[in-house]
This record gives C-alpha cells, sequence and structure tokens, in this order.
C-alpha cells in the first residue's frame, strides 16, 4: 500500500457516520498489543478551543526538551498534519506502513457483529500505532467529537483538559449545555487531574460533579487560576497568568482574540499540572513559547495587501470569537467578509453576529456534501450588502477588488471552507 492508496482506503470508510461505543476500538487496540496503554497522554475535548490549546502546550513541552506527538483534527493543509511529532506530520512513508496494519484488521472487524470501524476510528488507531512505536515524552490527544464515546477515549491520560462548553454538534451530543457538557465530561478518569476552561455555569457543575465522582482534581479558569487581559493590539494579545503557584511577567500571544488568552492560560495551567507531576519544567521559560505559538485558520494572516484573515469560525462560540476579535484589532477598518458554512449549523444565527462586524458580505459555497448553496445563504443574510457567488474563487476576487488600502478582507464559516481557500490564497 502506498500512500495515496492509504488516504484513498482511509476515506473510504464511514464518513461522518457516527457509531456510539468503544467496543471496535478496544478490539483493535487488543489486536495491536494496546499501543493506546504505551504511550503518555494528555487528552483534550471542548467545543473550540482544542487545536490551539494542543498547540501552545505542545509549545510548552517542546520548548523544554520534551518531544511531543499531536492528534488533532480537521486537518488544514495535508491530510498527514493530524498525526504529528514535534509539529511536524506523519511522512507519507509512514502514514502508508501504519494503515497497512490497521486495514487487515478493520476489514476482519467489518465481517464481527461490531461492523466495520468509521473513518475517525481508523484514523485514531493508527495514530495510537504510530505514537506507540516512538520514543516520545507525550502525546497530546485531541477528541473529535464529544468525548464518552469517542474514539480517542480509549486512552488513559496523566491529564484531561476540557477547554469551553458551546453550542455544537447538538444533534449528536445533546440540545442543552448540561447535556453536552456530560459528553465532553465522559473523558474525565479515575483520580486524573483535570483542566477547564467551561464558564457557562450548567457546564461547570456538570463537569465539577463529574471530577468529583472520579476523584478528580479540577482547575478552573476563573477559579483556581486566570488571565489579567492587558491590551490588543499590534498583533499581539497581552496578558499575565496569575495561579497559587506563581504569577507571570506581562506575555505576549500571536494568536489573536481574548479567547486565545483563555486557550493559552489552560495550557500553561496544564504544564503546571504536569510540573507537579515531576516533569522538569521551567516556568519562566513558557512566555517564549506562548509567544511562539501558531495554529492555522485561527484569525490568520495570509496577505497584507490587501489584509486578508482566514478564521474557522464554525459554531455560535467560534462565531462570538471571531466578532470580538475583530472589534478589539480592526474597529477602524472596513470590514468585507467572504463566508461558506455547512447546512447543520445554526447559519442564521451566525451570520446575525456577523453583522455587527460586516460592512460588505460576500456569500459563496465549495465543493461539500452539507455545504449551503450560496443563494440559501443569501437568503439568511440580514447584512444589507450582500452578494452571493457560486463560485468561492470569484467570491474571494471580487473581495479583493473591492477592498481599498485600509479595508480588511476575512474568509470565514467551516473549517473545511477555510482549508480550500487558505491553499487557494497562498
Amino acid at each position: 500500500m502506498n500512500y495515496e492508496e492509504a488516504v484513498q482506503w482511509i476515506h473510504a470508510r464511514e464518513k461522518f457516520k457516527i457509531k456510539p461505543g468503544l467496543k471496535r476500538m478496544e478490539w483493535m487496540m487488543k489486536r495491536l498489543d494496546h499501543p493506546e496503554q504505551k504511550i503518555t497522554a494528555v487528552h483534550i475535548a471542548g467545543t473550540n478551543g482544542k487545536g490551539s490549546t494542543v498547540s501552545f502546550l505542545r509549545h510548552i513541552l517542546q520548548g523544554q526538551g520534551q518531544s511531543v506527538g499531536t492528534f488533532t483534527s480537521p486537518y488544514i493543509e495535508t491530510f498527514n498534519e493530524r498525526i504529528s511529532v514535534n509539529g511536524r506530520p506523519i511522512s507519507d512513508l509512514e502514514l502508508a506502513e501504519t494503515v497497512g496494519q490497521i486495514r487487515p484488521l478493520s476489514e476482519e472487524l467489518k465481517q464481527t457483529s461490531l461492523g466495520e470501524p468509521t473513518e475517525f476510528e481508523v484514523i485514531t488507531a493508527a495514530a495510537l500505532l504510530h505514537f506507540s512505536q516512538l520514543d516520545l515524552d507525550f502525546v497530546l490527544m485531541e477528541t473529535g467529537l464529544g468525548g464518552t464515546y469517542d474514539s480517542t477515549n480509549i486512552i488513559h491520560p496523566v491529564l484531561s483538559v476540557i477547554t469551553n462548553v458551546g453550542h455544537d454538534h447538538m444533534n449528536i451530543l445533546g440540545s442543552t449545555i448540561s447535556e453536552i457538557a456530560g459528553e465532553k465530561a465522559g473523558i474525565i478518569k479515575q483520580g486524573v487531574p483535570l483542566v477547564t476552561g467551561a464558564s457557562q455555569q450548567a457546564a461547570v457543575d456538570v463537569i465539577a460533579a463529574k471530577a468529583e465522582e472520579c476523584g478528580a482534581r479540577m482547575y478552573g479558569y476563573g477559579k483556581e487560576f486566570h488571565a489579567d487581559h492587558l491590551a490588543s493590539g499590534e498583533g499581539r494579545e497581552t496578558f499575565r497568568f496569575i495561579s497559587p503557584t506563581f504569577t507571570s511577567p506581562v506575555w505576549k500571544s500571536s494568536l489573536l482574540g481574548p479567547h486565545q488568552v483563555t486557550n493559552a492560560s489552560l495550557a500553561i495551567q496544564a504544564a503546571e499540572v504536569l510540573r507537579e507531576q515531576g516533569v522538569p519544567l521551567e516556568t519562566e521559560q513558557y512566555g517564549k513559547a506562548i509567544e511562539k505559538t501558531f495554529w492555522p485558520a485561527r484569525f490568520e494572516t495570509l496577505r497584507r495587501r490587501p489584509l486578508t484573515i482566514v478564521d474557522g469560525a464554525h459554531n455560535e462560540e467560534g462565531t462570538d470569537a471571531l466578532v470580538e476579535t475583530v472589534k478589539r484589532h480592526y474597529s477602524d477598518r472596513r470590514i468585507l467578509l467572504v463566508y461558506a458554512a455547512l447546512e447543520d449549523k445554526p447559519v442564521e444565527k451566525m451570520l446575525g453576529k456577523l453583522k455587527e462586524v460586516s460592512d460588505h458580505l460576500y456569500v459563496t459555497t465549495f465543493d461539500f456534501p452539507r455545504a449551503l448553496s450560496s443563494e440559501a445563504l443569501k437568503e439568511l443574510s440580514p447584512v444589507p450588502h450582500t452578494e452571493a457567488f457560486a463560485d468561492y474563487k470569484q467570491a474571494v476576487r471580487e473581495a479583493m477588488t473591492e477592498a481599498g488600502g485600509e479595508d480588511v478582507i476575512v474568509v470565514s464559516g467551516s473549517l473545511y471552507f477555510i482549508s480550500i481557500v487558505r491553499s487557494f490564497l497562498k
């Protein structure tokens, strides 16, 4: 099996299909000699901010000599980046060899009462197998969906992290914040400490109850630790981290938005918990790592003339964060927004929020099974100056033609959309 065959086979699995339970993962882990037991893992769940928090924590650990594997989703540029070591994606050859070991098991499993594993289960198994064959200090595992029945929940981590809890995948995870929080809290393990950025009281209550039930010490943002957000400007967020163990000097993050200060703080507190467990980390080195941290498609500047920013605000909470970031950094500039979204998202609500910062809206679509048409988006748009384009490339070109010297183009919506536009612009 070569690389192209491996990726094609993965994508031919039951894409986007949810098959609750960990039985298939348990079956595959046993047949692979339990790779999940051969790694030292940190497990990260949450509605938004998982990827950024993983990146902050990776930079902190790697910056102090720790070798770190990361499992994230979705990918932005190449499929391989979902399985990375020290920021370097798995090679084509390594991926092909790893999938070559998974494929016969998948086909054998298909013949049992458990049925064929989903695409995400296959990718998770491949990641765990790959990481287990390397001498890594840590593996940061990001959940794909929820927590309780997510295929990554096969691991037993040394630390759990739950970022925020918001409204997303409600058709699967539940219709209330409490129900969604209950699914996220499913990653909490007996005696394993938890760091969380959950802010809504309904979510905090559910997570705290689960942590108490599991005897897991909980560190909550705004209670056991917090950050003073000092300023937004000059392409940086300036803040100070405060906890019982230490108060930092002024640090800066190049990931923009108040929400990224929270994500950075979650990673710092996670590092502090690991330090308490005996990991040799120096707090004075955290700031340098935070400043170096980068995560694509999160208010990322792709071009300077005209200033063009891409941001994967694919749900309500992500949209709130985008609006707040635009207000803090570009309140005095005209905003031209290029937007595409999926049909299972609360698009009308999200467009209502984006109206606050959008002077000219270009709605479009892209080649994806659940993508809304540009005309459907236009009908939902409350922005007075809205234009529809069936071709996303034309929408981007029109925005660039329209943009004046001080205008800002923001491309947002589905992360799948951001991925293809990012490739087009680069």
